[in-house]
């Protein structure tokens, strides 16, 4: 079973993964906005790289539910 489909497993049954996955894609369009612009603020970089780093957190995290799934459920 490839990852993707997995990943709408876990989307549809597991609530937790789900407010994960869409806290992830709420983060990656702030920093898609926040990459607009052509100059930061101090306070603006501050808060990109803390977006940045928790938007790599809930992904790890994801993978990990990814990877549990397929042990529990014996898939290569």
């Amino acid at each position: 079973m490839k990852e993707e489909e997995i990943v709408e497993i876990l989307k549809t049954d597991d609530e937790n993964f789900r407010k994960l996955y869409q806290e992830h894609r709420e983060l990656d369009n702030q920093l898609v906005e926040l990459d607009k612009k052509h100059y930061l603020s101090t306070e603006e970089e501050i808060e990109r790289k803390r977006m940045a780093k928790e938007k790599l957190y809930k992904k790890d995290k994801m993978a990990e539910s990814v990877r549990v799934y397929r042990k529990t459920h014996s898939l290569n």
